[in-house]
């Protein structure tokens, strides 16, 4: 079947928070400690680069909606990073980034092809004006790296990184079954027929 490129953004955001989620089941059974550790990597700990994932998400979340809306780009885009560990408890971190995976979903099932070359603009200090393709190409990317890093940090904890790479393929249904099923997501939902 021939699907939209929209259709497949929108898998990529269900990847997302369904990588996410296995990732936090991993790392929220570390302690405070372990979780604020340092570690090598491009952040110093776990808990940093998760607070980076979270308010990275946030920053192009909040622009890519309020282009939707017809909103005026955010008058103080960095509002977002005055504070780099705004949440060092983990359920406090898991909990935020269900919630932002949650909007990036929601803004990704409206995304039509015909649409995709609309204008997302970000007031930074030299305005960023890029399509919602490119912005959400770039944060899939963004998310892709950061993440990258936070299963390599676990790596060097008493918890083994989960598998990240069983979501596309369809004879690998029965490996993310048990998580979808937790997260309420089916295969038709996300695939279609």
């Amino acid at each position: 079947m021939n699907q939209p490129l929209s259709h497949h953004l929108l898998t990529m955001a269900y990847q997302n928070a369904w990588a996410n989620y296995r990732l936090a089941k991993a790392w929220s059974q570390l302690t405070p400690a372990e979780l604020a550790a340092s570690r090598v990597s491009f952040f110093p700990s776990l808990v940093a680069t998760l607070n980076h994932i979270l308010t990275c998400d946030w920053f192009y979340v909040d622009a890519l909606e309020r282009e939707l809306r017809g909103d005026d780009p955010h008058p103080d885009c960095y509002v977002f990073f005055k504070d780099d560990l705004r949440f060092t408890v983990g359920a406090d971190l898991k909990r935020e980034q269900s919630l932002v995976d949650n909007r990036l979903i929601a803004y990704c099932e409206q995304l039509r092809d015909a649409d995709l070359g609309r204008i997302v603009t970000i007031a930074r200090d030299t305005p960023q004006h890029d399509s919602r393709l490119r912005l959400l190409s770039h944060l899939f990317e963004h998310q892709l790296h950061h993440r990258g890093q936070v299963h390599a940090m676990l790596s060097g904890t008493s918890v083994a990184p989960p598998q990240l790479d069983e979501f596309f393929c369809s004879g690998e249904s029965g490996l993310r079954a048990a998580d979808f099923a937790e997260l309420g997501w089916t295969e038709t939902l996300i695939w279609g027929v």
